[in-house]
């Protein structure tokens, strides 16, 4: 895989620089730190990342600056890779992001973020396409609708969240101590209960989910 190029914003200086030390250590490239979505995007033409890794919350009001720049890099820059990393969820606007149609979107909790495999992997999967969400991050997604999901058994609904977080066939089965032909028969059901097609890849399998959560 070629060098990752990624920018980061986060007002917090320590936060910020510590992603810089801990995705270097990584193997990624970083093209650019800033302490505001603002600064972020005037600065986009001029470093081109293939990445970037933003905030939720950030100046000048602390509510939701990160996540509404990021839905714009994704309108006007689709090639670019976006990992929302924060200590909130931010479901409304998550959904608009994630229901976009296309991969390479992440969303994970600063909190929950164990160690620097993790990160690493996190977003080696985005930026080659796929979709990263935290299992917080889905359960509220999921959360916001409950009718359809009475259709599922609990089984089901096992695989549909592990589905959600972007995890293979083979490692839900892992996580579930189950055959990986037992869960490609709950993938199947969940698609025909829900309406939803099979695309056959991870990615995609996650996005239809997020899909239906719009309707």
């Amino acid at each position: 895989m070629p060098l990752l190029r990624v920018a980061v914003a986060d007002d917090s200086v320590l936060l910020r620089e510590g992603l810089v030390r801990v995705l270097g250590e990584a193997g990624v490239e970083v093209v650019g730190a800033y302490a505001d979505a603002e600064q972020l995007l005037a600065a986009l033409p001029d470093i081109s990342p293939s990445l970037v890794v933003l905030d939720v919350r950030m100046p000048p009001t602390f509510r939701d600056e990160g996540v509404r720049a990021a839905i714009e890099i994704r309108g006007n820059h689709p090639q670019i890779g976006i990992l929302l990393l924060s200590q909130y969820v931010e479901v409304a606007y998550a959904q608009e992001l994630l229901s976009s149609g296309s991969g390479g979107i992440g969303y994970l909790l600063k909190d929950r973020v164990a160690s620097l495999d993790e990160l690493r992997d996190a977003v080696q999967r985005i930026a080659v396409g796929g979709t990263v969400l935290d299992p917080e991050v889905v359960a509220q997604l999921l959360g916001r609708r409950h009718d359809p999901l009475a259709r599922l058994t609990t089984r089901e609904l096992q695989v549909l969240g592990l589905m959600a977080e972007g995890r293979t066939n083979v490692a839900i089965a892992e996580s579930l101590f189950i055959g990986t032909g037992a869960v490609e028969k709950n993938v199947t059901a969940i698609f025909q209960k829900l309406a939803l097609d099979d695309s056959g890849t991870d990615h995609r399998r996650v996005l239809a989910v997020l899909a239906w959560l719009q309707r």
